[in-house]
């Protein structure tokens, strides 16, 4: 087998988080092609646990450890240098040295990258083939968060947005391939950089499906017999701080108005503090880190994923759907997604609409949409799936 270098800016175990689980599959697949070097940061401690899970895929591994304070200090050089702030947040000279070394020592044929980040390491190798998996279009993001934000904030984001998109667009002219995780987003980094079009594709993200399964049985993690809502994701996240923060003060009393005994839980990891005030609100409850979503998916009413702010593909909702759940999103949830509004899945364009949708749906039960959801995601949303298409485009490079 071929020497691969594998570069990702966290390390892609456990698969807890949207990046992650991208990451994760995407090494254990080219761990079935390659000899992978893999070069990563580990950015909370608890992470430090699974380093042995990882070298079970790889024939070496170099974990640097990434201080996010620290690292949002070594920022501010990039407005020294007039650099995108994600440069240097993820830059480390022992990293650098140790991809050094390893091209000097293994005939290294194929280099990815997972985010425009990590491609700083490899900018000036032409002696393998390169890709980067930009996952979603980043600087979109930020040019999102600037128009949410005040001053100096909203200029800072925006000061990102512009650099960080020439950044993408010398990265992608310079690789041989660039891959996002829809086919929308490939067509928005087209569309905004069209000199680079031809060289520009995707896969989906896709879900365990056995895992994800709603023919497991698990204790009933909620307490009462109310019908429930539930959101679930990353909640130190901001994007999703802002989600739950406006379905809580502009739709949830309008549900409730309605439907009395109906909870909303939001279910992830490092809760906000902003978020653990919204339990200040009669039915409103947060449960921080959970060891398995997949009850609290299993034994709610409906699935909500109300995101203002997205780029690429919210695993949160494949998950849901792969539980059989009806869920109900926002259009910038639905991003990437292809399904049926209606059958597989309801999308909410504002909180009038969002309420009375969860109002209509929530005293019914639906074998039929339950069924509908699951069978998306098991025609378009596998890992198997994903993974033929990108050894199509991975191989034609």
């Amino acid at each position: 087998m071929e020497d691969l270098l594998y570069l990702t800016h966290r390390i892609p175990y456990p698969p807890n988080k949207g990046d992650k689980i991208r990451s994760y599959h995407l090494l254990k697949y080219l761990s079935q092609r390659f000899h992978v070097h893999l070069g990563t940061f580990v950015d909370t401690e608890e992470d430090w646990q699974y380093a042995k899970n990882i070298r079970e895929w790889c024939d070496d591994v170099c974990l640097i450890k990434l201080d996010p304070r620290i690292a949002r200090l070594r920022c501010l050089s990039g407005f020294a240098t007039g650099n995108p702030l994600t440069l240097p947040f993820y830059w480390d000279k022992q990293l650098k040295q140790w991809v050094d070394d390893l091209l000097k020592k293994k005939p290294v044929t194929k280099i990815v990258t997972f985010s425009a980040a990590m491609t700083q390491y490899v900018r000036h190798i032409h002696s393998a083939q390169r890709v980067i998996d930009f996952v979603d279009v980043d600087s979109d993001k930020w040019r999102q968060y600037a128009e949410t934000k005040p001053w100096p904030l909203s200029w800072i984001y925006q000061r990102e947005s512009t650099l960080l998109q020439n950044y993408e667009k010398d990265v992608a002219q310079e690789f041989d391939k660039s891959t996002f995780v829809s086919l929308k987003e490939a067509a928005l980094f087209k569309m905004m950089m069209p000199e680079v079009a031809d060289k520009v594709d995707y896969f989906n993200n896709g879900v365990d499906t056995d895992y994800f399964s709603p023919i497991h049985q698990f204790p009933n993690p909620y307490t009462t017999d109310n019908r429930i809502l539930v959101f679930t994701g990353a909640m130190d996240y901001w994007a999703n701080i802002d989600a739950v923060e406006w379905f809580v003060q502009k739709v949830f009393p309008i549900v409730r108005s309605q439907v009395a005994d109906i909870k909303f839980y939001i279910v992830g990891s490092n809760p906000a503090a902003r978020v653990l005030a919204l339990t200040k609100i009669p039915g409103v409850t947060v449960t921080g880190k959970v060891e398995d979503i997949r009850p609290y998916l299993k034994y709610a009413s409906i699935a909500i994923a109300p995101l203002r702010i997205a780029r690429g593909i919210q695993n949160k909702v494949l998950e849901a759907m792969a539980m059989g759940k009806r869920v109900i999103l926002s259009p910038q949830a639905m991003e990437g997604i292809q399904a049926i509004d209606g059958e597989e899945l309801y999308v909410a364009t504002d909180e009038i609409t969002f309420a009375g949708k969860i109002i209509n749906l929530i005293s019914e039960e639906s074998d039929v949409e339950m069924n509908a959801a699951r069978s998306r995601i098991l025609s378009d949303y596998t890992w198997s799936a994903s993974f033929t298409r990108f050894d199509q485009l991975f191989m034609s490079t």
